[in-house]
């Protein structure tokens, strides 16, 4: 990047090299004038403080906590209600004042039938919303906030955001826009557009650190939500790629999305949210598993599920039926990939179907469960002709599922393995390492990668075996890798040795259940290793994070989700309930905004309704990381960046003007 602070550091030549694009950048400049007010408009908005950054990760389904914590920006909103209102308002008034912003429908509802003077509630409140307002649009521009607006209010928020009730010559013409709102009954639709605008200033930028899909009910809803958020970006986990797996048509991504589903006891997303009809699984199952109890494959389920015991059985049955559908075609894909070094995985020929035995690895362990009706023993990876008529149907189902196949172009279109946004290196899983702290080479098809190059090309393969539609073998093998991302020995998505499915379901003994982590995760707490990640990805260890998520870290166990001295956070913490009762709390979210690094750490959510009656946050608690001696500016940032390269192409167009290479264009 060049920066030219002067008009006098031109250099002619600059100008007549780059004098074809000077050309057409005159097009939307075409003046002297209005070259000069846009450098002074950039030049001013470098100078802005940066915009806040929330990141989230691994939030598995839990559509209520999330579209919550996306509501209070993990506590932002709160903090700026205490910056304005500290000492003028009390904490009742203040919590009231949060929940309203969060839920301003819900509220204003209930506030409705409580609220005995409502002219006055409304005419106190809307004072309130608006200096909010002003508070949390001030590190923009106008013409930011003006597209933020609602566009039915959008004149008069700009004034009331613009014009101060205290100064004397506008106190009138300010009180009588509130008064007027307030006359002809708008100010129910007013305060909810306040509020919601609220919401979307305090967060200029989220990120979300992967795994939106599994475990928790609602993967759909969150996808809508993000969807119509506005600044996301996501580094997909390998829960999301093996759902992008399926929605492109892989039939062991598809046995492993409806495997989990059951597992949980949410088939919920795949039928209502998706529309994908699992009566043909229910019908295979039935016919196949009619006298086997399946008890092994009872779902996990929360309390709140009233499931009848005829519903759990049939649940339990689908779940057995899937899973060794799952086993046969993961064969087909290790056998067919022999590069991906999987071969360990095959289980279904160790099997002594006679003696209801396995051995792994030299030893020789009992089965818990010994029918196998859909498996012959002689061929054991080979389909039925009744589980390949099944799968075909599945297929079309996902492979034409509007709303899937929408959330997952969103996915690809705003996702990516990793990102690198303003010195911080976002991605889910691992950098696959050796023992020894160096990449590990891993090898795709006849070449080797590692490092950065590695993720590239598995981003690239992923896209392949979604989108190719001309070269079969291209998108069967891309297809191939958006399930070795869910499950391969090096994924960086996965980051461990084996996924043991079958152990667990089959063995009793829990040392077959073991899944030995990627040494990354032995290394990640040394700084030497996260500088040379850092590196690898061009960034400048001395200020740069990584931002990490995939392993929920076990607070109860006292770990940290601080490594590396600061240089890796891991905010995987336990946002989906599932891991609650391992980790002790309900995740972490982080905050990146002008002053530093927050990062925050979550108490479980325990419904929208308690959060609105009962005016019920979050608990959540602050640790200041990192804060900045001199505040952050948008000029200390990547978009930044693309600013400085702005203000110099218009400098020499500037000066391509004063030394007569391009004349004006005045339309006077």
């Amino acid at each position: 990047m060049i920066f030219v602070s002067t008009y006098e550091e031109i250099n002619e030549q600059d100008v007549l090299k780059d004098l074809r694009y000077l050309v057409l950048l005159s097009k939307q400049y075409p003046t002297i004038n209005s070259a000069s007010s846009e450098i002074i408009n950039l030049q001013a908005i470098s100078n802005l403080p940066k915009g806040t950054e929330h990141f989230l990760s691994d939030v598995h389904g839990e559509y209520e906590q999330l579209v919550h914590v996306l509501k209070n920006a993990s506590g932002v909103i709160k903090r700026k209600i205490e910056d304005i209102f500290g000492n003028t308002l009390r904490q009742s008034e203040k919590k009231s004042l949060s929940t309203l912003i969060y839920y301003p429908e819900q509220k204003l509802d209930i506030i409705l039938k409580q609220e005995e003077n409502i002219r006055d509630w409304y005419k106190i409140t809307l004072y309130r919303l608006i200096e909010i307002c002003r508070h949390v649009s001030s590190k923009y521009t106008r013409s930011k906030v003006r597209k933020a607006l609602p566009k039915d209010f959008a004149y008069i928020i700009e004034e009331l955001l613009h014009e101060s009730p205290e100064r004397l010559d506008k106190h009138e013409y300010y009180g009588e826009i509130i008064k007027t709102i307030i006359d002809i009954d708008r100010a129910k639709e007013f305060i909810v557009a306040l509020s919601k605008l609220i919401q979307r200033l305090v967060i200029d930028r989220l990120h979300i650190i992967g795994d939106i899909y599994d475990r928790g009910p609602g993967a759909h809803i969150i996808l809508d939500t993000l969807i119509d958020y506005h600044s996301v970006d996501i580094q997909w986990g390998n829960h999301d790629v093996l759902w992008m797996g399926a929605a492109a048509g892989s039939e062991a991504c598809i046995a492993n999305t409806l495997r989990i589903s059951a597992r949980y006891a949410n088939l919920d997303t795949i039928e209502d949210g998706y529309g994908i009809n699992l009566l043909p699984l229910a019908t295979f199952a039935l016919d196949f598993y009619k006298n086997d109890p399946c008890t092994g494959f009872y779902p996990k389920f929360d309390t709140e599920k009233n499931y009848s015991v005829n519903e759990i059985q049939l649940i339990a049955k689908m779940h057995k039926a899937i899973a060794i559908i799952q086993f046969k075609l993961e064969g087909e894909i290790i056998n067919r990939r022999l590069n991906f070094n999987m071969k360990d995985r095959l289980l279904l020929n160790r099997i002594d179907y006679q003696e209801g035995t396995i051995e792994l690895e030299g030893k020789s362990y009992k089965l818990n469960d010994r029918s196998f009706p859909t498996i012959d023993s002689k061929n054991p990876y080979k389909l039925l002709k009744e589980e390949h008529e099944l799968m075909e149907k599945l297929k079309s189902s996902f492979m034409n599922s509007e709303k899937l196949n929408k959330h997952v172009r969103f996915l690809f279109a705003n996702g990516s393995l990793y990102l690198k946004y303003n010195s911080n290196l976002l991605y889910h899983g691992c950098i696959p390492l050796d023992e020894d702290g160096s990449l590990k080479k891993v090898k795709l098809r006849d070449k080797e990668y590692s490092g950065k190059l590695l993720l590239d090309r598995l981003d690239i393969l992923a896209r392949e075996g979604y989108f190719h539609k001309d070269n079969p073998k291209a998108k069967l093998f891309g297809m191939d890798i958006m399930w070795y991302l869910w499950t391969g020995p090096y994924s960086p998505l996965f980051g461990k040795e084996k996924m043991t499915t079958f152990e667990r379901y089959f063995i009793d003994d829990k040392e077959t259940h073991i899944e030995k982590k990627d040494p990354y995760y032995n290394l990640r707490d040394d700084e030497k290793v996260c500088d040379n990640i850092l590196r690898e990805f061009g960034l400048n260890p001395e200020e740069a994070h990584i931002v990490n998520g995939h392993v929920p870290v076990e607070k109860k166990k006292g770990e940290s989700p601080i490594k590396a001295n600061g240089k890796l956070l891991v905010i995987d913490g336990g946002f989906s309930r599932a891991y609650q009762g391992k980790t002790g709390l309900a995740g972490y979210t982080l905050i990146y905004n002008s002053f530093g690094l927050l990062l925050v750490s979550h108490e479980p959510f325990q419904s929208t309704e308690k959060a609105i009656k009962e005016e019920s946050d979050i608990l959540s608690s602050t640790v200041l990381l990192e804060q900045t001696v001199l505040r952050k500016r948008v000029g200390d940032t990547d978009v930044g960046a693309i600013l400085q390269e702005q203000i110099k192409n218009l400098k020499l167009l500037l000066s391509a003007y004063r030394t007569g290479l391009i004349k004006e264009q005045n339309k006077d």
